[in-house]
């Protein structure tokens, strides 16, 4: 059992769900990013996604795309993000995971990426282009280090729906609809429908994330999942405020939690 298990496991014994954050590493640098992490979890945030930073990343829109590029421009690695885990673990130990893509995690190594991983004390990973089906490229060497590969369910997995939540850990990221990451003003997908097949296969927590953009979007989506992931949101604030957007995040993740208590 490692923090993502804990934490939920806590959440759940208080009746609570879980605030799941993201932010870009890297942007707009590595010191403010570290910052903001530590501040998400005094604002409330639960558990935090760390995006690394990638040239092409087809899962995300535009706001989270053009975060990657301005953090690549600061020539920010993944050597630079492992080592600001480092520090943060010497002052949080809450649940901290990685959302990159497979070629990064490839070029590092897999053994090599996941020994390091445990090193660092990342809990979790997100790999949103890679499919469940070739899962067991990495899955091996992520369970000898302790750290869950975290499954990805779309409504379009149909009938696949039932094999993914079956073997999954840490918990199983819900993707509330078509396309890529962003703001949205409306969804389209019947939620209860999804979950209801979701929940009979699944053993782990559910967390429903892609799009969730604020207080009132949280307020109408909690009763479907054990967590809620808002990321384009924050990182649009950070993208606005640069080095100063500490307080703007922090009162926007207050009010996320606020939503969902």
């Amino acid at each position: 059992m490692n923090r993502i298990d804990t934490r939920f496991e806590t959440l759940k014994k208080q009746n609570k769900k879980a605030l799941i954050t993201f932010i870009t590493a890297g942007d707009p640098d590595i010191k403010t990013t570290e910052q903001l992490i530590l501040e998400m979890e005094q604002a409330g945030a639960d558990l935090i996604e760390i995006g690394v930073p990638f040239s092409d990343p087809v899962a995300e829109g535009p706001v989270i795309e053009a975060a990657s590029l301005r953090a690549l421009k600061n020539a920010v690695t993944l050597h630079d993000i492992f080592s600001m885990v480092e520090r943060l673990r010497k002052k949080t130990d809450m649940p901290l995971l990685l959302m990159m893509y497979l070629n990064s995690l490839f070029k590092y190594g897999s053994a090599a990426f996941f020994s390091r991983c445990k090193e660092a004390g990342i809990d979790g990973v997100i790999v949103p282009d890679m499919p469940f089906e070739e899962r067991d490229e990495i899955i091996d060497e992520a369970r000898a280090q302790g750290v869950s590969v975290i499954n990805l369910v779309a409504p379009t997995s149909k009938a696949r729906i039932a094999k993914i939540a079956a073997d999954s850990e840490g918990f199983l990221y819900c993707v509330s609809s078509l396309g890529v990451t962003g703001l949205r003003s409306d969804f389209t997908t019947d939620f209860n429908e999804f979950f209801s097949e979701i929940n009979k296969h699944t053993t782990v927590p559910t967390a429903l994330g892609f799009g969730i953009s604020g207080p009132e979007q949280v307020k109408a989506l909690k009763q479907y999942a054990d967590g809620l992931i808002v990321g384009s949101a924050i990182v649009k604030i950070v993208g606005e405020y640069g080095e100063k957007s500490s307080a703007h995040v922090s009162s926007f993740v207050r009010e996320l939690k606020a939503a969902l208590n």
